[in-house]
C-alpha cells in the first residue's frame, strides 16, 4: 500500500464517519475509493477524505444525498482542470453560491433552534430550583 493510500479504517477515524456510512455513501456514489489493495481492501487518498469531510459537515446541516451530490459534482467540475467556457464556469459558481446561502440559512436556524434550547432549559432549571426550595406542604 502506498503511502499516499489509506484503508477504510484510517479514512473513518479521520472524519469520525462509521464504516458502514463510508459505504453508503460509496453506495450512492458520493465518494469512490481512489484506489483498491491487491486484496481488494478500499484505498483513500486525502481528497477522499475532504470529499468525506464535506459530506459528513452537509448532512447535519439537513442536506440531501443530491444536494450533495449536486455540490460535490460542481466543486469537481471546477476544480478538474478542464477549460470550461465562461457561461458553464459562472453557472458552477452560482450553483455553489447558493450552497454557500443556504448553509448560512441552515446555520442561522440552527441557532435559533439552540437558544430557544437553551432558554428551555434555563426555565427547567429556574423551576426546579423553585420546587426543591419551597416548603414543602404536609
Amino acid at each position: 500500500m502506498s503511502s499516499e493510500h489509506m484503508q477504510i479504517g484510517e479514512a473513518a477515524a479521520r472524519t469520525e464517519l462509521s464504516l458502514r456510512t463510508i459505504r453508503h455513501y460509496e453506495d450512492t456514489g458520493l465518494v469512490i475509493p481512489s484506489a483498491r489493495s491487491q486484496g481488494g481492501f478500499r484505498l483513500y487518498t486525502e481528497a477522499d477524505v475532504a470529499r468525506l469531510m464535506v459530506i459528513r459537515r452537509m448532512k447535519p446541516l439537513g442536506f440531501t444525498l443530491d444536494e450533495m451530490r449536486a455540490l460535490l459534482d460542481a466543486t469537481d467540475r471546477l476544480d478538474s482542470g478542464e477549460e470550461l467556457p465562461p457561461e458553464d464556469r459562472e453557472e458552477l459558481l452560482d450553483r455553489i453560491r447558493g450552497f454557500e446561502q443556504a448553509t448560512h440559512k441552515r446555520v442561522e436556524d440552527l441557532r435559533t433552534q439552540l437558544a430557544r434550547a437553551e432558554e428551555f432549559a434555563a426555565t427547567l432549571g429556574e423551576r426546579l430550583i423553585r420546587s426543591t426550595s419551597a416548603p414543602r406542604r404536609p
